[in-house]
């Protein structure tokens, strides 16, 4: 049984990402938030801060000037102004 998930991180130029991934770690308003896979469903504004995700066994990080983010179904789809 797998324990990844779909993760999307979209600017409105591109896609910067797509992929499955392990955990994925967000600069949310009130403090970073970690989803894992079977996360329950939410919506969340991003501030200016670094998107860290585990892909294919390494961390990848992407700085970020804000957005926001939707976990549903174990598919996460982040809309960023990236830095």
């Amino acid at each position: 049984m797998s324990s990844n998930y779909k993760l999307e991180i979209i600017s409105p130029e591109k896609l910067l990402f797509s992929g499955s991934v392990e955990s994925a770690t967000f600069p949310g308003a009130k403090g970073r938030f970690t989803v894992l896979y079977n996360h329950a469903p939410l919506i969340s504004v991003l501030e200016k801060g670094t998107i860290r995700y585990i892909y294919e066994g390494a961390e990848q990080t992407l700085l970020i000037s804000g957005g926001f983010v939707e976990v549903r179904n174990n598919s996460v789809t982040a809309c960023v102004e990236a830095v």
